[in-house]
């Protein structure tokens, strides 16, 4: 009698045959589902707002690559905002309104094209270090990588309105019952979205990275041959490539850990496989956990990193003068 009643357990009760159903889930899976999803939201906003911080507080790290970073852990920080409707959504039921369903969709995709648009600044910036090293100063200035990063937000902003344009002019209309949560784009306007959101980034990400890495390779044979016979000056020319290949190599674990999350979820919209929940679900949390998993990687490779979280953690932030701090 119990299952029967689950089977036809509605969303809005008083609205009978116009109301969405809930999925059959047990109360393990939906307890396991909120555990998961939390765990990564707190771990998301606490972790990126410890970057975000830490670059804007330390004058050290007003750098052009930093400030990429920085970039980055906004749209991770927000993106780790945004699970939270994703967690409202564990039982299968939008009770929001379908204007706030559409804006959350409308911020889950400019927030997502920013932080592929980042990552591609990331690339870019650091293909620039490795391939023209001697140019690097005077091509990435930090008011050009600040106008950068503007124009990605803004573009995103502009282009994900445009993509969603119908859905605004009447909300919910390609809702099936009421507690579903839909948006739809006309198949121009996805298939550039895919091509502008993924496919075109990813290409640029790849073809810059493995031009990087082959120059990277020659310039660590390079000072491998002739370590023992620089001069101090030279040293610290070498000091200097080791810390911009050390950066690249850094980001590029953060590019590659990029792909592995985002590569499935795009690869199902490209291919428009229809998915098991259980698959689904995967998906959508290696989708989400991306942005958890960057500010580890900083903490792992970057000492400057753990240094400031642990000024950050201790308040010593708060003490005048602790923006001066050195942390390099």
């Amino acid at each position: 009698m119990m299952e029967i009643l689950e089977e036809v357990e509605l969303c809005f009760p008083q609205l009978l045959n116009s109301s969405c159903k809930k999925p059959m889930r047990t109360h393990f899976e939906i307890i396991l589902s909120y555990i998961i999803l939390s765990s990564i939201t707190l771990l998301t906003t606490t972790l990126n707002l410890l970057v975000i911080i830490s670059i804007s507080h330390f004058k050290q790290l007003y750098t052009p690559t930093n400030l990429l970073l920085l970039s980055l852990a906004v749209s991770d920080f927000f993106v780790g905002l945004l699970m939270v409707f994703q967690i409202m959504l564990i039982d299968g039921c939008w009770f929001l309104g379908d204007l706030m369903c559409t804006l959350y969709y409308l911020l889950d995709y400019i927030i997502s094209a920013a932080s592929v648009g980042s990552i591609v600044l990331i690339s870019i910036d650091r293909y620039v270090a490795i391939c023209d090293p001697l140019h690097y100063s005077t091509k990435v200035t930090e008011k050009r990588v600040q106008v950068c990063v503007c124009l990605c937000w803004i573009c995103s902003v502009i282009f994900q309105i445009l993509v969603l344009r119908d859905n605004f002019k009447q909300p919910g209309r390609y809702n099936s019952c009421s507690g579903e949560c839909v948006v739809v784009s006309d198949y121009i306007a996805g298939l550039v979205d895919l091509v502008v959101s993924f496919i075109g980034p990813v290409t640029v990400i790849i073809v810059l990275y493995m031009r990087v890495f082959v120059v990277a390779v020659s310039q660590a044979r390079a000072m491998h041959s002739h370590i023992a016979a620089v001069t101090l000056q030279g040293s610290v020319k070498v000091t200097a490539k080791k810390s911009e290949m050390k950066a690249a190599r850094t980001l590029g674990v953060v590019v590659v850990v990029f792909l592995i999350c985002l590569c499935p979820y795009y690869s199902v919209a490209l291919t428009d496989n229809l998915l098991n929940p259980v698959s689904a679900a995967f998906v959508i949390c290696l989708y989400y956990f991306n942005s958890c998993l960057n500010p580890l990687i900083y903490a792992f490779f970057y000492p400057w990193f753990r240094k400031c979280l642990k000024l950050v953690v201790t308040l010593q932030i708060l003490q005048p003068g602790s923006s001066e701090s050195n942390i390099l």
